[in-house]
């Protein structure tokens, strides 16, 4: 069963320059599931085209040659190096779950660090109009 994004809505980002932003329509525990989002995965082929577009800030990598369009809210999150939510990929399932790193409380963003998922990464990343907050 995929978790629709039902708990989720999209609003105006407190973030500078991000624009709208995903948030919680209640309240979410640790270890929470947040949303399991479908994938589409795009033919190998596809992957050097794909990642010169403006889709390149929008996909998550799948395997070490391709990558793959998230739906639900999952490519909507915005970024933050104090995220409060990550991502497991579930190949076989072609799903992205995201989770919970803490409680969020109802009406907060859901931010997760795009360093591919992993929350204590302060890696810089690739998306130029994305700086760490000083």
């Amino acid at each position: 069963m995929v978790h629709p994004s039902n708990q989720n809505y999209i609003s105006e980002s407190a973030i500078s320059g991000a624009g709208r932003g995903v948030f919680a329509a209640s309240d979410f525990k640790k270890d929470e599931v947040i949303e399991q989002c479908p994938v589409f995965v795009l033919p190998r082929k596809d992957y050097p085209i794909v990642k010169k577009t403006a889709l390149r800030d929008y996909y998550f990598m799948w395997g070490k040659a391709t990558v793959a369009i998230c739906f639900g809210y999952g490519s909507l999150y915005n970024h933050s190096y104090e995220a409060n939510v990550t991502y497991k990929k579930l190949i076989k399932e072609r799903l992205i779950e995201f989770v919970a790193l803490r409680d969020i409380e109802k009406g907060e963003e859901i931010l997760v660090n795009y360093n591919y998922g992993n929350p204590q990464s302060k890696k810089k990343l690739w998306i130029k109009s994305i700086q760490p907050a000083t």
